[in-house]
């Protein structure tokens, strides 16, 4: 009778230790299921929040076409602006040549003047000498530079042909032997084509 007491309780305490691993069980699930919840939130509110950030496709567009109109709009700015500069630097440099250039016409007029009332030729063409080595100084010094053609080869950057006329000299053909009209340089660059006969 004594071991089927003992026996009996020691059935009731295996019993009370499975329930208690049982309960320990279903505590550690459930513990589990509640992380597993909590980091399944936290990655869905993550993910929510990274969509949040990036800015939809309308928002990208306007922002490119808003950063396009920017730029567009500073380069006609500065278009305008240069173009405004370079006007403005040309009417200088115009300016600048008129001028000079005023002096001389005053010593033409002067001139013209004087001639009436004069019979002597030497003067007047003295005159005249005078006030056209005036103008060409004044051109050479805004950097005018007569072209020195004849009797050089031909050359169609800086000479235009109106003629050709037989020539003797073998050393001659291919050159120019007359100027027509004379060309001109601008600080080294050709701004009139000297008009020219070659020899052939």
């Amino acid at each position: 009778m004594g071991n089927k007491k003992n026996k009996s309780k020691a059935d009731q305490t295996d019993t009370e230790q499975v329930e208690n691993n049982n309960t320990v069980e279903q505590d550690t699930e459930s513990q589990k299921a509640t992380s597993d919840k909590d980091s399944s939130g936290a990655d869905t509110s993550d993910n929510k929040a990274e969509q949040n950030e990036e800015p939809s496709h309308e928002e990208q567009l306007k922002a490119a076409n808003d950063k396009y109109l920017r730029l567009y709009a500073e380069f006609e700015n500065f278009r305008r602006r240069t173009a405004k500069e370079k006007l403005d630097l040309i009417s200088g440099a115009s300016g600048d040549v008129i001028k000079e250039i005023i002096p001389v016409i005053d010593d033409m007029e002067r001139a013209i003047e004087s001639n009436k009332s004069s019979e002597d030729v030497d003067t007047v063409k003295e005159g005249f000498e005078l006030v056209y080595n005036k103008l060409l100084r004044t051109l050479k010094s805004k950097g005018l530079q007569e072209m020195d053609s004849k009797n050089n080869e031909f050359d169609t950057d800086k000479h235009e042909a109106i003629t050709k006329i037989p020539v003797s000299s073998e050393e001659d053909k291919g050159k120019v032997v007359d100027v027509v009209e004379k060309g001109y340089y601008l600080n080294d660059k050709v701004i009139r084509y000297a008009k020219v006969v070659i020899g052939e």
